[in-house]
């Protein structure tokens, strides 16, 4: 009766959403995976996920989530449908999929209901706790444990979520602690023959790396590396700004007030003496991660937010130095902090501080080692649950 009840409501509280009027593309011949992520941040192991089905098993999948993912081989990125029981079943009518799979927590009650009267398996992973669609406000009594009951595996990802959705009304037996998800390696490229050639310049020189670094931050960066240089005098700085057109005005800057500058894109190299290697090129990013210990992102301190994902530089083993503000990057920045994988600075003085203790190198690579364990974890947990998708498609469970 509550369950009655609290659907009706729901229906009541329906808004029009931005999926009702995308087209739908034909779907795929052979098996589809539907996958539904509630943003982009938890779409991030679910493409890893599709990544690998695409690829080991020539299986295609449908990514449905409300922010904007870029396109990857064997997946068709889609919306989600508005949550009303005619829009399910119009959507499910289309793709047809085999099974669906959704991650973090969020329950689209009316599609689940739909999908369970079809007998489609409902798994979900990355779960943190059981919630509805944000627009959606209201009580909704039964609801949230109606949506539930159908999902024969819920993956959370440690023993509290796993408590939330137990007492929420989850099957016991159907809950697990996982773990996260592997997400799509940050890894950057680089090539091979330019590496060793630069290590070899740069020998036993510390070096840091200023990343995607705003104007307003230069002279932060500057004052930290007057100071860390009165503590290693043959530190050398790789700069990289915010924007190629800004290279040549800040080697113009750092010569005036007295800095030793080689600019890569006069074919400059650094020499001993230098303290200012001034890079304008994003696509050589890897190069420097590599061979930069320590890592400072640009935008973080006094900037419009962090401007490169910090993830580059963990998955590459760049201990990491980082202002308050994240930009885009929240979650990124939450499990390091969480792991104690970055250093948070909070002013010029606090990057210098930092710097300067970073230069010590069993802190440095250990800051480093747990940034880029954060970065790799999660293979454990998306191979188990490519076992588990691989059997519900093979017939098998």
């Amino acid at each position: 009766m509550a369950l009655k009840l609290g659907l009706t409501l729901y229906g009541l509280g329906h808004r029009r959403e931005a999926g009702k009027d995308v087209p739908r593309p034909p779907r795929s011949s052979g098996p589809l995976v539907w996958l539904h992520a509630p943003d982009a941040a938890s779409a991030r192991g679910l493409r890893e996920l599709a990544h690998r089905l695409w690829a080991e098993d020539a299986v295609n999948s449908l990514i449905t989530c409300p922010d904007p993912l870029p396109d990857q081989p064997g997946a068709l990125i889609q919306p989600p449908p508005p949550d009303s029981a005619a829009e399910a079943r119009a959507f499910l009518d289309h793709w047809r999929p085999d099974l669906g799979l959704f991650a973090g927590g969020e329950l689209r009650p009316a599609l689940i209901r739909e999908a369970d009267a079809r007998h489609l398996p409902l798994l979900m992973a990355d779960a943190r706790a059981p919630r509805l669609p944000r627009d959606r406000d209201g009580w909704f009594p039964g609801v949230i444990r109606g949506a539930l009951a159908p999902f024969r595996w819920i993956g959370t990802m440690d023993e509290s979520a796993a408590r939330a959705f137990r007492r929420a009304g989850a099957a016991p037996a159907a809950v697990a602690v996982t773990g996260r998800l592997e997400e799509p390696s940050s890894a950057l490229g680089c090539i091979e023959a330019e590496r060793s050639a630069l290590a070899a310049i740069f020998a036993t020189r510390p070096v840091w790396f200023a990343v995607s670094l705003h104007a307003a931050e230069e002279e932060a960066v500057f004052t930290a590396h007057r100071a860390a240089l009165r503590q290693a005098h043959r530190l050398l700085l790789i700069l990289l700004p915010e924007t190629p057109d800004r290279a040549e005005p800040l080697a113009a800057r750092a010569e005036s007030e007295g800095w030793a500058v080689a600019h890569r894109a006069r074919e400059e190299e650094p020499e001993a003496q230098t303290e200012l290697f001034l890079v304008d090129n994003i696509a050589e990013l890897g190069l420097w991660y590599r061979l930069a210990p320590i890592t400072f992102l640009g935008g973080s301190l006094s900037g419009p937010g962090t401007l490169r994902d910090p993830m580059e530089a963990a998955a590459l083993g760049s201990a990491i130095l980082h202002g308050p503000r994240a930009g885009a990057h929240g979650a990124a920045f939450g499990r390091l902090g969480a792991a104690r994988a970055a250093r948070a600075v909070a002013s010029a003085q606090d990057l210098a501080e930092s710097l300067g203790d970073l230069l010590a190198p069993d802190r440095t690579a250990r800051l480093a080692q747990a940034a880029w364990t954060v970065a790799t974890d999660g293979a454990e947990a998306t191979e188990a649950l490519m076992a588990r998708l691989r059997g519900i498609l093979d017939g098998e469970a």
